[in-house]
């Protein structure tokens, strides 16, 4: 869904959990914590905080371990 970077929660090159908060996505005027899916490294952030993403984007570059 569309939407606002409202936190970024992590780093890139930053080591995760399964489950662990990575970004904070405000869409529908509502909060969305957006969770790794697996253990694994976020390889890349493709958005800052405050930016605008359209429906379907990708956040981050995520690697499962």
């Amino acid at each position: 869904m569309p939407g606002k970077i409202v936190a970024l929660l992590v780093t890139q090159g930053e080591q995760v959990k399964k489950g662990a908060p990575l970004l904070i996505m405000e869409a529908m005027k509502m909060e969305h914590t957006i969770a790794a899916p697996a253990d694994g490294q976020v390889e890349e952030l493709l958005y800052a905080v405050g930016d605008q993403v359209s429906e379907s984007a990708q956040l981050l570059v995520f690697k499962a371990a």
